[in-house]
């Protein structure tokens, strides 16, 4: 039968000082309730019958989604004065308003490469990865803006860059950098990612650019531990895009880009190399607030801490959630009110925000804010206690798990019989994900039930031994719970009921080719279109423009003389002609160009919007006459 053997009673307290403004969910609600004037407090409660099919899932949508917010939690009375949870906490949201950037335009940035010369040369992953990746390397330090700051590692041969720190983005520096990277892998042995991740970190950065590491893993390193605490040590400083191109990597490359703020993709087949690095390459060129500070207006005898410190950089889209510790006892206890003034650069132009928030602690007595800052202190510290560097880490991460009640893989749990105070079951240590444990893993998928709901199937890694733990876990969680509901029917006995195992249906083994990390494959028809285009890349200059060359003539599939004497009489810069016919031609029919050169035609068309925007129509209709083409004029921002 699909009828539930039990009621449930949900009531679901929201808020947010951005307000809330709706409510949805996969089952009946109640009308949304706003307990406060302002619409930052409101309730809603469950209608009926829960759904017998599948999960519960209730969303919230607030306002303003970009905004600056703090709020402060009183702490537990309970606990000693300056600890975690006796403190009062305020928690900060940083979301400012970044408007969008034009594609192609000069932008600020620093985009720093880190290739592996095995992938370079390669015979094991890939085949013809040589030729592939330098293509795709091409491509994508061909796409990058005007106006940024770039560098290359090859991290295999030398710990070194290219360049001794990075370098802006011009023609000469990209010709000699284009020079300097080997064409054949060194054969070293190990890479020496940890020595080059650290060579990096201790280069200052071009002051307003934001740091960004593109890191290409042909294999996985032999120290990933100490390479993941290393970056989770300097995540406020930068973000990390992922390449790998083994299925032993992929655990580690989710990590950096999840405790950076990054991405990750997994790149099975080396057709897919060009158009995967450029897409990641366009979210990465996203606006940023660079030089982020926060500055705290407090009575005087109180102190704050941001715990695990402030971002230097908050890219668009970005929503960065801080933790900040109040202690001490202020003076003057008729201040009523604190001020965070958030600053940063944006575009040049400096911008603050100042933010006001009562100095009265709020909450409920849950402790929800505190609770959410020991997460975020331990995620923080368990890279550093897997890694070998010492038990201080461990210690710590070991007392923030028992003070706050938040398990973490160095702390185990037990059920009690209040009325005899006997331990009724012992858990095993919880062993967390690599992207907190790192310990070697296998992969299980996860079924949610598809029909009715967004809760779709989704792969995990775990570790070797989790699939066990799990079902000791469920299985003592089963006996609490079937206990507790027992025990006013029958009363406390002295042993423990021992209902049969639960079924672990719902664990699946899964072949490693179906993570979440994906890549896709591309038709032949897309091989040979970057096979065609990619002669004319080379040729590009990185201000956009090409000069009109026997070169160009030549991937145009025209001779020289015909183009210069097709060149209409009002253009007096023959570059200003060969870039609309390089435009021109990314524009055929029946060729898809769009996935690898949107990023270089955006650059060309800046580039002639800058130049000559009184002489585009007639060079436009010079260059479809005298290629065949069609090309409408919006292509140009006509």
């Amino acid at each position: 039968t699909s009828k539930l053997s039990y009621s449930l009673l949900l009531t679901a307290c929201l808020q947010s000082p951005r307000g809330v403004t709706n409510v949805q969910a996969n089952f009946s609600l109640t009308p949304l309730i706003y307990t406060a004037p302002d619409h930052s407090t409101a309730q809603v409660s469950l209608a009926g019958s829960p759904p017998s099919q599948h999960d519960l899932e209730l969303l919230v949508y607030f306002g303003e989604p970009t905004a600056v917010s703090a709020v402060m939690e009183k702490g537990d009375p309970g606990a000693p004065p300056g600890s975690l949870l006796g403190d009062p906490m305020v928690l900060v949201t940083l979301a400012p308003n970044i408007p969008e950037a034009v594609l192609g335009n000069c932008q600020s940035g620093e985009f720093i490469f880190l290739l592996d010369t095995t992938f370079l040369e390669h015979a094991q992953v890939l085949p013809h990865s040589w030729d592939q990746g330098k293509d795709s390397l091409l491509f994508l330090l061909k796409s990058l803006p005007l106006g940024c700051y770039f560098n290359i590692y090859c991290y295999e041969e030398t710990s070194v860059g290219i360049y001794p720190q990075s370098v802006e983005y011009t023609l000469d520096n990209l010709t000699e950098a284009l020079r300097h990277i080997p064409s054949t892998g060194s054969s070293l042995g190990d890479t020496n990612l940890l020595g080059t991740l650290r060579s990096i970190y201790n280069t200052p950065r071009p002051r307003g650019h934001a740091r960004q590491l593109f890191i290409f893993m042909a294999g996985l390193p032999p120290d990933k531990e100490a390479i993941a605490a290393e970056v989770c040590r300097h995540r406020n400083s930068h973000r990390c895009f992922l390449f790998c191109f083994s299925e032993d990597s992929a655990a580690l490359a989710t990590t950096l880009a999840s405790e950076t703020g990054g991405e990750a993709t997994y790149i099975s087949s080396n057709n897919s190399i060009i158009v995967v690095v450029l897409m990641y390459l366009k979210r990465a060129l996203k606006p940023a607030a660079e030089g982020v500070s926060l500055r705290w207006t407090l009575p005087h005898g109180l102190d704050v801490e941001v715990l695990g410190g402030t971002p230097q950089s908050i890219f668009q889209g970005q929503h960065r959630l801080l933790y900040a510790q109040i202690r001490g006892q202020a003076e003057d206890t008729t201040v009523a009110k604190g001020i965070m003034t958030l600053q940063y650069s944006l575009d040049g132009q400096d911008i603050t925000h100042t933010t006001e928030f009562p100095l009265c602690p709020q909450g409920d007595g849950r402790l929800a804010g505190h609770r959410l800052a020991a997460r975020c202190l331990m995620s923080r510290l368990l890279p550093e206690a897997t890694s070998e560097s010492g038990d201080e880490p461990r210690h710590r991460a070991v007392e923030i798990s028992l003070s706050s009640g938040i398990i973490c893989p160095f702390t185990s749990y037990a059920g009690v019989r209040t009325s005899q105070r006997v331990a009724w079951f012992r858990g095993p240590l919880a062993l967390l994900p690599p992207s907190q444990s790192l310990i070697p893993c296998q992969i299980v998928q996860l079924h949610g039930s598809i029909r009715g709901s967004s809760c779709f199937p989704m792969s995990i890694w775990v570790p070797p031994g989790w699939l066990t733990a799990a079902c000791h876990s469920w299985l003592a969680l089963r006996r609490l719970t079937q206990g507790i509901v027992a025990l006013p029917q029958r009363g406390a006995c002295s042993k423990a009921c021992k209902p049969p195992p639960p079924p672990i249906s719902s664990l699946k083994y899964v072949d490693s080719t179906m993570f979440v990390l994906c890549s896709p494959t591309l038709s032949p028809q897309c091989m040979e279109a970057i096979a065609e285009c990619q002669e004319l890349v080379a040729l590009q200059n990185v201000d956009g423009s090409w000069a009109l060359s026997s070169r160009l003539a030549s991937v145009l599939e025209a001779e020289e003389a015909e183009i210069k004497g097709k060149m209409p009489g009002e253009v007096t810069e023959p570059s200003i002609w060969a870039t609309v016919l390089a435009v021109t031609w990314l524009h055929r029919g029946n060729k898809c160009y769009q996935d690898f050169c949107e990023i270089l035609e955006a650059k060309a068309v800046t580039w002639l919007c800058s130049q000559a925007v009184s002489q585009l129509d007639k060079c436009l209709e010079a260059a479809n006459t005298l290629l065949g083409s069609s090309v409408k004029p919006s292509v140009f921002r006509l």
